[in-house]
């Protein structure tokens, strides 16, 4: 899977959640190309969230939330996930 792919699979699934009403999706993984643990393939995303309900949440539901939602991706595709909501 490409990171093209990646991103229009999590945009899908974040945003058909009814408490999310906006996503931008990052690519960083080119700031870990050069570390031991980088691996082709996985990649290192950045989600800013816009919920107001999430924001009312404390961080770690909502970090476990967003987990669920993209449990498949951080098995195989994801290496690292940061989330900040707005």
């Amino acid at each position: 899977m490409n990171i093209n792919q990646l991103i229009e699979i999590i945009e899908k699934k974040i945003l058909s959640q009814d408490c999310i009403s906006k996503v931008n999706i990052e690519d960083k993984s080119f700031l870990h190309k050069n570390h031991k643990s980088n691996e082709n393939g996985k990649f290192h995303i950045l989600l800013l969230i816009e919920s107001n309900e999430l924001k009312k949440k404390n961080k770690l539901y909502s970090t476990r939330f967003i987990y669920k939602i993209l449990d498949h991706e951080l098995k195989y595709y994801i290496h690292s996930l940061q989330i900040k909501l707005i």
